[in-house]
């Protein structure tokens, strides 16, 4: 059974409330990582990401193995969820969530995600970026398109949890092999929006643990230069640690450096 470490954080920012939400369930044969950012701009955001988060943790049994298709079937029942509250409650009838969810089989070794919206998911391998979610954001679909984004807000989205189409589905990865020292990040947009990929693979090679790493990019945030009047969003973030990626990053780091030192005899 492979060892996982986590840690987490979730920051109200400059906003009136934060309407992330973060959770998690580990237990002796899989585990559940979920982070939701409650869409802005239409009352009930918050209570989207709650009930989003809350339906998938309580629908998953972390006494079981990874079972690819009824982590559909728990998105299928948050996304449920979320639409019979917009229909018991007409001031919340507009309301909708991202969601971003990882799932790891801790016998097998092996990895599932999920994410609506445009909260993503990071994967790293030996310290290096390896896979990241595509956000359901109009600005991705005008860059895959082949069209200038430039203008676009950034922050809408053709797709979130309870938003769109009844027919529209999350986006789901393949169920992939997890080696020891794989490290996932997963995050709200106020947080990648302060923190670049490159910046996290940096802050990844400095660190001995997922709270220090979390910690560090927090500082990188909070340093962030803001135009006048521009506020900070909420940003939110889990960090799930497979294994011992502080030893395996270190020596690829280690075995990269070599290359710039004169050999010895």
């Amino acid at each position: 059974m492979i060892n996982i470490n986590i840690a987490s954080i979730s920051k109200q920012g400059d906003r009136a409330s934060n309407q992330d939400q973060t959770g998690e369930s580990v237990g002796d044969r899989s585990a559940c990582f979920v982070v939701c950012d409650g869409v802005a701009g239409f009352p009930g955001g918050d209570v989207a990401a709650k009930l989003a988060r809350d339906t998938i943790l309580g629908s998953f049994d972390a006494n079981q193995h990874l079972n690819a298709q009824r982590i559909r079937d728990f998105v299928g029942e948050a996304n449920a969820a979320i639409r019979q509250s917009q229909q018991d409650t007409p001031d919340f009838h507009r309301m909708g969530t991202t969601m971003v969810g990882l799932f790891i089989d801790r016998d097998y070794q092996l990895a599932y995600w999920t994410h609506a919206g445009d909260s993503r998911l990071y994967q790293f391998r030996r310290g290096y970026v390896r896979e990241m979610t595509i956000d359901h954001s109009l600005v991705q679909q005008m860059t895959d398109a082949g069209h200038s984004a430039e203008g676009i807000n950034s922050n809408l989205l053709y797709f979130a949890l309870g938003m769109g189409a009844e027919e529209r589905d999350a986006s789901y990865s393949d169920v992939e092999p997890v080696e020891d020292g794989d490290v996932f990040l997963l995050c709200t947009d106020g947080f990648w929006h302060g923190v670049s990929a490159r910046q996290m693979e940096q802050s990844l090679h400095m660190v001995n643990t997922p709270e220090e790493w979390l910690t560090l990019m927090q500082q990188i945030i909070d340093k962030q230069p803001r135009q006048p009047g521009e506020k900070q969003d909420n940003y939110s973030a889990l960090a799930v640690w497979v294994g011992s990626p502080q030893e395996t990053t270190l020596l690829h780091s280690l075995a990269e450096a070599a290359q710039f030192f004169p050999l010895r005899d």
